[in-house]
């Protein structure tokens, strides 16, 4: 028979998150052997874990651009995809397990078929949209702008869901320039995938 511990025994053994070292520099290969219950993205070499999860009206947002893109890009050689989903950046003259960079876009749109493997992507998504709601602001429209910028990533979208409105950018020359800012009544036009686009209305349907 077990010894029995009482639930208040402060002496149990306890279950603990490990701890890691935040200024290290991480690789594709260190990401593989983390052990964080939530999901994490390594930008640079940084690890930057992404607690807590996405809220309703994030989720919401998510499913409603989903939902106007899945059945557009059906049959087609271009691929929607949605986190959680590891994209290893870059990864051209350098062997994969090296790379300094692992990311999981809200929503990416990838239209080599090469760089899609059952682990991860290995290389840049064609469009990525990001999805602001909280405290991800400096995250998402510096870090990874200038990251997705460098990677090149050809159009990348800002959705900032409290003030409901889209910033579009538009890679030219190795540089993001940015097409617009799409509000209330807006259709939001989508240069990677021409024909396709989207109302702010139906982006945040339901907010």
């Amino acid at each position: 028979m077990k010894d029995y511990k009482s639930p208040h025994d402060t002496t149990q053994d306890e279950v603990n998150e490990p701890t890691y070292d935040y200024d290290k520099v991480y690789t594709y290969a260190d990401y593989l052997k983390l052990e964080f219950e939530e999901m994490v993205e390594i930008i640079r070499g940084k690890l930057f874990r992404m607690s807590p999860a996405p809220r309703a009206n994030h989720q919401t947002t998510s499913t409603n651009i989903l939902t106007v893109f899945l059945p557009k890009l059906k049959g087609k050689v271009c691929k929607v995809f949605h986190a959680p989903i590891d994209i290893v950046l870059p990864i051209e003259n350098r062997k994969r397990n090296k790379s300094k960079t692992v990311v999981q876009p809200d929503i990416c749109v990838i239209c080599n078929p090469k760089i899609i493997e059952e682990k991860a992507v290995f290389g840049s998504p064609d469009f990525v949209i990001e999805i602001i709601g909280g405290k991800q602001v400096k995250k998402d429209t510096q870090i990874k702008f200038d990251l997705y910028e460098e990677a090149g990533v050809g159009e990348y979208w800002i959705v900032f869901v409290d003030m409901r409105f889209v910033e579009v950018f538009i890679l030219e020359n190795g540089k993001f320039q940015r097409l617009n800012t799409f509000s209330e009544d807006d259709i939001v036009p989508i240069k990677t995938l021409p024909g396709l686009e989207i109302s702010i209305d139906d982006i945040f349907e339901g907010l």
